[in-house]
């Protein structure tokens, strides 16, 4: 039986739906937190455990919403889930992905260097470079915290002297500052869910009045789509570039119809995409991982 084991924040409704999607299946699944991962290097032998689960056991991790956490926290996190791909076990999202997707720059780079179509974006340490940046941008810009989700923390700025006072407070508090062109569109952007080698699910995100941002999170809503098989490329290879296994991605189109990529999500979430598709993505994802499990074992 496969065994697979997710690691999350809390336990609540992805753990439920989680272990609600296999119990038609052939399969153990364990939930455990972030915060009771331990190692124990103890008379020969690495033991990787959350509390009474042992993660050497296991056939797949899954790792799911990692919060804000101190830099150690995140460093050991990621270190034990290397060694646990080192121990030969299928874990998804592999570090290397996360590491790469987390990051807004690394990440985009990475897309542009696999010829894929992303917005113009600076990224500087300075006031002085940061207002470079905004005239060269032509003085509409997004500002991003390099780190973040859900559309938090983003700012348009189109006024000279708030870009002064913004960029400034930045560098002041020793962040990044993160500045795209603002891509105008037409009040909606695009979600793709992939798993594997294919686009699973898609749905259009609708801006609500007077806002700019699309994310269901800052009151957005969505309508599930069947995307344009070069959209569906796009997101497939954009998720490739990132090594993630599963992903979602999110896509603009501008008023000339040209899309481009605008994050990778390497820990997707997809209670609204599921309510938007009325597809049974846990499910998919679980029969998914098992797969995975079995191809693993195939091969050893």
């Amino acid at each position: 039986m496969t065994r697979i084991v997710a690691i999350v924040e809390n336990e609540g409704e992805f753990t439920r739906d989680l272990m609600h999607a296999g119990q038609s299946k052939e399969v153990e699944i364990i939930a455990a937190r972030w915060q009771d991962l331990g190692v124990s290097l103890f008379e020969g032998r690495e033991t990787i455990r959350c509390q009474q689960t042992v993660l050497n056991n296991a056939d797949v991790v899954l790792l799911r919403t990692l919060r804000r956490s101190s830099f150690e926290q995140v460093f050991f996190r990621m270190d034990v889930i290397q060694r646990l791909e080192a121990m030969g076990i299928i874990v998804v999202n592999p570090a290397r992905a996360i590491e790469i997707a987390v990051d807004k720059y690394l990440s985009l780079s990475i897309l542009q260097d696999n010829g894929l179509p992303i917005p113009d974006t600076f990224t500087c340490q300075t006031y002085e470079d940061a207002m470079v940046s905004f005239d060269k941008l032509g003085g509409d810009v997004v500002v991003k915290p390099m780190f973040g989700a859900q559309g938090f923390g983003m700012a348009r700025i189109t006024d000279r002297a708030l870009a002064q006072r913004a960029f400034s407070q930045l560098e002041q508090m020793g962040s990044i500052s993160y500045i795209q062109r603002f891509i105008s569109h037409p009040g909606a952007d695009l979600r793709l869910f992939v798993l594997g080698d294919m686009v699973l699910a898609a749905m259009r995100r609708h801006s609500r009045e007077g806002e700019w941002r699309c994310n269901i999170s800052q009151g957005g809503y969505a309508k599930a789509i069947n995307p344009d098989p070069t959209i569906s490329d796009m997101a497939i290879q954009a998720a490739r570039s990132c090594q993630a296994v599963i992903a979602g991605v999110d896509i603009i189109i501008d008023h000339n119809d040209q899309p481009y990529i605008l994050e990778v999500n390497p820990i997707p979430g997809w209670k609204a995409l599921g309510i938007a598709t009325g597809i049974d993505i846990t499910g998919q994802l679980v029969a998914f991982l098992i797969h995975l499990a079995e191809e693993r074992h195939v091969h050893i």
